[in-house]
């Protein structure tokens, strides 16, 4: 497994609890709409265990503690089916939105997620315990989780990873044109929450978008405001704008970015999609993906680009182009000039 540092990816977060969770509760923490939930049934489902799941902000403590009953002379709680189903076989409980759980229902899960008991019933062997939740910078419902409820779990903080989502998006058929926008503008992935209450782009809001353009494809109404409309209600505004205009000029037939390489004169002269393949070969250098082009050839390349289009293939990439074989007096004349790094 790779180095996890302060963070993990959805798929390094789906092998942990493969690992971990029979045995250790965990917590995992990110911002809205990356995928949680998901990840977490599907590792449970590969793992033959059936998941069920607690939505933190819609329980008492009552139903993490079980009511009470008469049993002789003295009264004993009776725990929920969902959480000690008759049956000794073990599962995956799931609790979701546990940090915006309210205090008292948090401090019904201590002994669940320490011990693996509800009151005097321990949890079958082999049961897996996953809670997830939103992080309080993203603005979401998210309570302060007390010191007592983190140190009774492993905390993983989860991230988007534009590679591991794109992978994902091919094998659920998500829209090819989408696709090809967030391998082209990877921040668009995962905007920050903003601070007013508008829809912003997430891992799982473009999926629903993708979603949506189906069933108007498939109704016969994805015109290019209907499909407008839908952008704006689904993802951040300036990413809408951006990736509608990009649709409109039909990014789907662009040519390879090698084939650009080789010969300048076949870049598309629509501003969007001239806009498009630039920020596409900028990845590839900024990523050391073109190492199979010759010295001349870039060379080539970048002196047969208009001023403008050069200017902005090499801001911040300076360095990068001379890597892959740019001549030092054409990016010398362009560091004087424009004092570009």
């Amino acid at each position: 497994m790779n180095d996890l540092s302060e963070t993990v990816t959805l798929s390094q977060a789906r092998q942990i609890i493969k690992a971990l969770a029979a045995d250790e509760s965990v917590l995992l923490l990110s911002s809205p709409g990356l995928g949680k939930s998901d990840i977490v049934r599907s590792a449970a489902a590969d793992a033959g265990l059936e998941c069920r799941s607690l939505l933190g902000t819609q329980i008492a403590p009552e139903d993490v503690s079980g009511v009470p009953k008469i049993d002789g002379d003295r009264s004993v709680f009776c725990p929920p089916r969902i959480l000690l189903p008759e049956s000794d076989e073990p599962f995956c409980l799931f609790l979701d939105e546990l940090p915006a759980a309210s205090p008292d229902v948090q401090k019904a899960f201590y002994a669940l997620l320490l011990e693996r008991r509800i009151g005097e019933f321990n949890l079958p062997n082999g049961t897996w315990v996953v809670a997830a939740g939103n992080r309080a910078e993203d603005r979401a419902l998210v309570r302060t989780i007390s010191s007592a409820l983190v140190n009774r779990v492993l905390i993983l903080h989860v991230r988007a990873d534009n590679e591991e989502w794109i992978s994902w998006a091919r094998a659920n058929n998500v829209r090819s044109e989408i696709i090809a926008f967030i391998a082209a503008v990877p921040d668009a992935l995962m905007r920050a929450a903003p601070a007013e209450p508008v829809p912003f782009s997430t891992p799982r809001a473009w999926a629903s978008l993708s979603a949506s353009l189906d069933l108007a494809e498939k109704a016969g109404l994805l015109t290019d405001e209907v499909r407008r409309a839908l952008a704006y209600g689904k993802i951040s505004a300036g990413d809408a704008s951006l990736f509608c205009g990009l649709t409109e000029a039909d990014i789907q037939n662009l040519k390879p970015p090698e084939v650009y390489i080789k010969d300048p004169s076949l870049l598309p002269h629509e501003p969007a999609r001239k806009w498009f393949v630039i920020r596409i070969i900028r990845k590839l250098v900024a990523e050391g993906s073109l190492n199979n082009f010759s010295a001349e050839e870039i060379e080539g390349f970048l002196s047969a680009l208009p001023s403008e289009i050069r200017f902005s293939m090499l801001v911040g990439l300076v360095d990068a182009w001379g890597k892959l074989g740019a001549g030092e007096s054409l990016l010398s004349s362009l560091r004087e000039a424009t004092g570009l790094r």
